[in-house]
């Protein structure tokens, strides 16, 4: 007995699941053939590539998950990189590396790692753009023999992150694979538009649908597009809700219509480049260049993916920050300390996201070589790990307030949620006390009580007005962010 209708209509009354509601972080795994020459051009944002090199900005981005592709264009850093370290081996050839690495992983350790970190789920990459699979899938890649792992990845990952409490997900690549499209793809534009056609959709489907009927995940996660017309993609993703009644499906499914048919014409894609281009060049110029990445809203999904950014403002619809710690998802084994994000920082820009109603989805990129997470990443899953150890009562489960943000007096950002009557305030920075006031937008009842959620000790405060003070006995002790209950006095 379906629960949905093959409609739009009856798509959107699915819910967004409490347990996806509540979860705020997951973990991101981009892990592959491409693992083992690890290489990209060193920027610090994918929108450099776009500013100063268009006309092969698609080979020259810092991830390293594209470059199969870059090092088919031949004035790129990565295929200059590929002929002087791997003297143009076939990029084929990086699997029995990959495999041969594949003897020293463990997934327990990785689902272990995860947990400590205090995410909720895993969306591991099943596909990337270079149409390897994870999985040994009995759907045939007819251009490519034996394209898949003998192991199965997914399914010892899937088991592995189960057996520590945390859901599943699965990302398939199902608008580019290069295994079916060979052509060098050199600008943005092109990368758009070359979707393969022939029997690539089917192709597509059948491998969603079988990563479906062996590991019912919890999040369907595609990217960039879907190759197939509407009516079959509605069909798919009302299978996927029977069979998994409590998965969610992302944002970056935008079908194949018209537009997306026009944009694989050749001539339309040299009057896109040209206008592009010149646009991109004239909004840096003028400093009005948005580096943000914010996929275009397809016929239907239950939540919403920006790339490497965030949301001004509270968000009615459930959204999640996609991102890596360093400029690539993938491992880059020429980053440096340097290179990845402030571990204060990242734990701001994760209670940035959980007050406007977001999830973080944070990626690691393990080693190709020997199946391991690299330290200055699990470093940084471990300190997260240990702040929400203290305060984490202040992100999982709750709510947006009713506005996202406030600030101290000395100009400390405070971000604010809420669960029922109980108000979340969470201070970035180190206030030196002993009394830190803020101004707290909506209302609140005349009489409150405040906790300290690292010790869970009663702190004073008193309301005047809409700013709140509170009345700290002892010094805050050093982290990234420091978070309070305030409840009605009983």
């Amino acid at each position: 007995m379906t629960s949905y209708e093959r409609s739009l209509e009856s798509l959107h009354r699915h819910p967004v699941p409490q347990w996806f509601q509540d979860a705020k972080l997951g973990i991101f795994i981009h892990w592959g053939l491409f693992s083992i020459p690890a290489f990209a051009p060193r920027l610090r944002h994918i929108s450099e590539a776009f500013i100063d090199h268009y006309r092969i900005s698609a080979a020259m981005t810092p991830y390293t998950e594209w470059y199969q592709n870059a090092i088919r264009v031949p004035e790129s850093p990565s295929a200059k990189h590929h002929a002087d370290v791997w003297q143009g081996r076939p990029y084929a050839d990086f699997k029995q590396t990959f495999e041969a690495g594949l003897e020293n992983w463990d997934p327990a350790e990785w689902a272990r790692l995860f947990k400590r970190a205090g995410a909720r789920y895993v969306v591991l990459v099943t596909k990337h753009h270079d149409g390897f699979c994870l999985w040994p899938s009995e759907v045939k890649n007819p251009n490519q023999d034996a394209w898949t792992t003998k192991r199965d990845v997914v399914g010892e990952l899937a088991s592995a992150v189960r057996a520590e409490g945390l859901r599943f997900g699965v990302y398939y690549s199902g608008g580019i694979d290069w295994s079916f499209n060979t052509k060098p793809v050199r600008t943005i534009v092109q990368f758009i538009g070359s979707t393969p056609g022939g029997d690539y959709p089917a192709y597509a489907e059948a491998q969603v649908r079988e990563l479906i009927e062996r590991y019912e995940p919890s999040i369907l996660w595609n990217d960039i597009s879907w190759p197939t017309p509407l009516a079959p993609m509605l069909k798919l993703f009302v299978d996927y809700y029977d069979a998994v009644p409590e998965g969610v499906i992302n944002d970056r499914w935008m079908h194949r219509n018209w537009k997306v048919k026009l944009i694989s014409l050749p001539p339309i894609k040299r009057l896109a480049d040209l206008w592009l281009e010149s646009k991109i060049r004239k909004d840096a110029a003028k400093g009005e260049y948005s580096p943000d990445i914010i996929p275009p809203m397809p016929a239907h999904c239950d939540f919403r993916t920006p790339e490497y950014t965030s949301y001004p403002e509270i968000q009615k619809r459930k959204w999640e920050c996609t991102r890596g710690m360093s400029p690539s998802f993938g491992y880059n084994q020429q980053d440096k300390e340097e290179d990845y994000e402030d571990r204060t920082e990242l734990v701001h820009s994760f209670v940035d996201s959980v007050s406007k109603n977001g999830n973080l989805l944070l990626n690691v990129g393990p080693r190709g070589v020997d199946a391991t997470i690299p330290e200055m990443q699990s470093s940084r899953l471990e300190f997260l790990g240990d702040w929400l150890d203290r305060d984490g009562d202040a992100i999982y489960g709750p709510t947006p307030w009713s506005a996202a943000e406030s600030e101290t007096t000395d100009c400390d950002p405070v971000h604010l949620t809420r669960r029922g009557e109980v108000l979340y305030v969470t201070i970035l920075g180190q206030p030196d006390g002993p009394e830190i006031s803020f101004s707290v937008p909506g209302r609140l009842p005349e009489e409150l009580v405040a906790t300290r959620l690292d010790r869970g000790k009663p702190v004073g405060v008193r309301r005047q007005g809409d700013v709140l003070t509170l009345q700290l006995d002892e010094p805050l002790r050093p982290a990234p962010a420091h978070s309070f209950s305030i409840a009605t006095a009983r």
